[in-house]
Formats: structure tokens, sequence, C-alpha cells
């Protein structure tokens, strides 16, 4: 019975997540350039003259094979087979947690206060990733069995570590990273070397599925320079690769978070185990050496393997774990009457779902969120302590409400409302009514994100977009011409006098708002958001 309701309440918390906070989101982000490559690779003449997808960076991963598998054997779409697995690695990292804090002594109800505070995300500002990413990524995968693969680690579970860890490994392998360098001191320091089979046979796998890997025309760059043009590019597109530009506004946040864990750690120390040791110290360290790292191999040495492997998004586990330690120390506090400083932890970890820059003091509304969630959770932990009856259900509660208050009360909102009926019925038209190998322009559309939309929707090319830049970390000649391109038609306003330009660049449509009618031309579609007209 005890196991079923741990169960139960893992599911409860990844309901609340997938439905109120953070959510989940589907063609917003990274999936707009990860589904194009998976239709691509299904039927070779969809997006055949897309650049997005003449190149794709899924050779390290098998994650395109997961999902064309899943696919192919249910007959459901890319959307729902990933997000199924989104779903099920989610509840998997959060039972991760949850194991993680009953390995230092709390109980279940106090576990799983900490455990819901954690599943409400935290933006790694700089690096640019979430902890508790919305998007069914390989990232979004990898990261969740991470955290499960410690909280068995931490109960003594190691071959059952081992393949969680083996099968992020297998999705996402710069996430796991970090990890693999801990857990490589864990074992030689503890002599466990059995768990390293099936990392070994993860790697195996990877390199034949690597081998045989379809659709590959640009080889990624392992063991070569970065050269001035492309890093110019880099920092220009994807900033987050490199130090230089962002560590005067973030370094300082992180190094407090990971003085703060260190903190939290010591108040903690007596009764984590061991092995857990490791991961609660390790982690953030290998997070804030990655700083470091990368700044002398790619900024000093200009490794090219740095913008693919992207070390400071290490400094995740810097957040996670800074505000695990203090949730946990804030259990530990009340427990010890010391109510002040339990209410000092607990603000410490509301704050960073709330408030992704530490620097600036939020807004009232969040002040006030912050302080009510961390004065509902040292109340509920101190009855829990005191034996009352309703302490377990009143820390559930506070784990539970901080779900709903924090959008509704702290107006966070995790991600933008990008999909609208007016985009469906443009994506719908092109799908339906064009050739399958027409290529369009949103030339008037600038950085947004929608013309990713449209890509995956209609399965129709286009020309160029912003979001399409986002592989210039992994291929040269793609980003290259990504950029090229972008110079060519997008650096500048929109005006019709460029319209000539389009068709001899193999442009076939062109798709604008309504605030850019052609006075002298009719559009083939139109409705309040879209006007495409043929060239």
């Amino acid at each position: 019975m005890k196991n079923l309701a741990v169960a139960a309440a893992v599911l409860v918390l990844t309901a609340l997540t997938w439905f109120e906070f953070p959510g989940h989101t589907w063609l917003q982000q990274d999936t707009q350039i990860y589904v194009p490559i998976l239709e691509h690779l299904r039927h070779p003449a969809v997006l055949s003259r897309d650049i997005l997808v003449a190149r794709p960076h899924v050779s390290f991963t098998l994650y395109d094979e997961i999902a064309r598998s899943l696919a192919r054997v249910t007959g459901l779409g890319f959307r729902e087979v990933l997000e199924g697995v989104q779903f099920v690695t989610r509840a998997l990292g959060i039972w991760g947690v949850y194991l993680m804090a009953t390995a230092l002594g709390l109980s279940a109800p106090a576990s799983l206060l900490v455990t819901g505070a954690i599943s409400l995300g935290a933006t790694i500002a700089g690096p640019a990733v979430l902890s508790t990413e919305i998007e069914p990524t390989p990232r979004g995968f990898a990261v969740p069995l991470l955290f499960l693969a410690i909280g068995l680690i931490a109960h003594g579970r190691d071959f059952a570590a081992a393949i969680a860890g083996s099968a992020a490994l297998l999705i996402h392998p710069p996430t796991v990273i970090p990890f693999w360098c801990v857990y490589l001191c864990l074992a030689i320091a503890r002599r466990r070397y059995n768990a390293f089979g099936p990392l070994a046979a993860a790697c195996i796998l990877l390199s034949v599925a690597a081998r045989f890997q379809e659709g590959a025309s640009e080889a990624q760059l392992f063991f070569a320079r970065v050269t001035p043009a492309i890093e110019s590019l880099q920092r220009m597109r994807a900033p987050y690769s490199w130090i230089s530009e962002w560590w005067r506004n973030w370094s300082p946040q992180y190094l407090f978070l990971w003085a703060a864990s260190l903190l939290a750690y010591a108040r903690l120390r007596k009764r984590t185990s061991p092995d857990l040791r490791f991961f609660l110290i390790g982690l953030p360290l290998v997070g804030i050496l990655s700083v470091p790292a990368s700044y002398f191999l790619l900024e000093n040495l200009k490794w090219s393997l740095l913008p693919q492997l992207q070390p400071m998004r290490a400094l995740l586990f810097v957040t996670v774990i800074a505000q695990f330690c203090a949730g946990a120390a804030g259990i530990v506090a009340v427990q010890n009457r010391r109510l002040l400083e339990a209410f000092a932890w607990f603000a410490l970890v509301y704050i960073v779902p709330l408030n992704p820059d530490l620097a600036w003091i939020p807004a009232w509304n969040r002040v006030l969120a912050i302080a009510l969630l961390a004065a509902a959770a040292s109340l509920a932990a101190f009855a829990e302590a005191r034996k009352s009856r309703w302490g377990a259900a009143a820390l559930t509660g506070v784990a539970a409400a901080a779900f709903f208050l924090i959008p509704a009360l702290g107006r966070v909102t995790p991600y933008p409302r990008l999909h609208t009926p007016e985009l469906a019925q443009l994506s719908a038209w092109a799908r339906t009514s064009t050739p399958g190998d027409a290529v369009f322009l949103f030339a008037d559309a600038g950085k947004q994100l929608q013309p990713g939309i449209f890509r995956s929707e209609a399965l129709r090319a286009v020309y160029v977009d912003w979001k399409g830049g986002g592989q210039v970390n992994y291929l040269t000649e793609l980003g290259e011409q990504w950029w090229s391109r972008w110079q060519q038609l997008m650096s500048a306003p929109f005006s019709p006098a460029n319209v000539a330009r389009y068709q001899p660049l193999g442009i076939d449509y062109i798709v604008l708002s309504p605030r850019d009618r052609l006075p002298d031309r009719t559009p083939v579609f139109e409705n309040s958001g879209y006007l495409a007209y043929a060239l």
C-alpha cells in the first residue's frame, strides 16, 4: 500500500507539472528542429528542399530511432509518441528526486514537499536551458533519467542506476557527462565496477547507430578549430555557448547558488548517505568547473566540439542541487525548531522558479508568493514534526498548491502562446493545396517562431527562418548557408520592392501579415492573420 501511495503521489505531481506548471509545449522551441528532421527521415520526399533537414544532427543519439519506431509500432504521430515518452521520463525523474529525499531520512510527506518544489522547474539563464524541459526533446528525456539514477544509487541500486544513466546516454550524450564523471569517482572510491557494463553496451550501441545513421550529408566536426567567421556567427545566433557573452550577468548567481548548496549540505551532512554525498557535492562542482573548462577549450583553443557539447549546461545541476539541499535543510531546521532558518531555506527553494534572475528584487506579487509558500512550508513541516494529525496532509497540500500559486499570483508564464487558429488554417491550406516540394518564405516574420510551426504542420519547406539557425553550433556548412540566406532576405525590414528577388531563389510562395498586403497582387490564401501569395 505504501508503494502504491508513492506511485500515486508521483503521478499526481507529474500531472501537475504537465497541466498546471511549468507545463508542456509542442513546436515552440527545439521541436521545431527535431520534428522536421524526423518527418524527412521517415519520408525523404517530405521537406526535401528545406536546408534544415538536409543535414540532420541526430547521428549520436537514438532519439530519432526511438521516435520513428514508436510511431511505426503504434500508428500514432510524432507528437503523441514523443509527448508520451516525455510524460513517462518526467514521472521517472520525479520519482528519482523523491528517492533522493527519502535517502536523507525525510518522511514521505516531507520528501514529497521537496520533490514538488524541484518539479516546479528552473530557468538556467546564460546557458539557456531548463531544469524541467517543457518540450519533448532529447535533453528533456535524459535529465529526468539522471535524477532517477541518482535516487537509485542513493538506495544502493547501482545496476538499475547504471541502466537509467546509460539510457540517458543513448538519448542525449552531452547531458550525461557530469553524471558519469561523478559516478566514475564513486565507482573508483567504492571499487564497484560492475555498473559500467550497461554503459559499455550503450556506447557500443550508440557507435553502431551513428555509423549507419540515415540522411547525414554533412559530418559533424569533432577535432577542428572554430573559424573566426563561424565564431562570429555562433556568438550572434547561439551566445549561450560562449561564456564571455554572459558571465558578467550570470556567474555571480551560480556562485551564490553553489555556496548555498554547500551551506545547506553542511546542515544535512550527518544524515546524507555516502553515495548520495558524491552527487550533492560532485554535480554542482562539475557545473562550476564547466565554466573555466569551456573558457579554456572554446575561447582559447577554439575546439569545435565544445559548441556541440555545450558543457556549461551542467550549471543546471548547480541550481537543482541548491534547491534540493535547501528544501531538505528547511525540513531539518524545522525539526530542530529553527523556524526562521527554515523560512529562509524554503524562500530560496521557491524564489528560483519565480525569479530566474536572483540579482533583481522580484515584483511585489512574486515576493508575496514566495513568502506565502515559504511560510506555509515551514508551518506544515512544523506540524508534521510535532506528529500533528494534519501535518502530512498540510505538507502534501503545500507541495500541490505551489503549482497553482506560482502562475496565478506570481504571474509566471513559462512559454508564449504561439499556436493560433489563423496559423493552423494557413498550415492546413498549404499542406492540402500546394505542391509537396513548394518552398515558402515568411518575408516579414523577422525573428518570430511561427515559420517553424508552419514547417512541421504544413510539411512544406521554409526558405529561411530564425529558429532554423539554431544548428550553427553543430554544422558549419548549414550555418554558413543559413546566415547567407538570412542576410540576403531577412536582415532588413520587408519591402514590396524585394518581391521580384524571391522567385529566382527558388521560393514559390511568400507569407505576409495583413499590414504588408501587396496592392498589385491577389493572395491565394487569406485570413485575419496571414496572406499567402504565389510567385
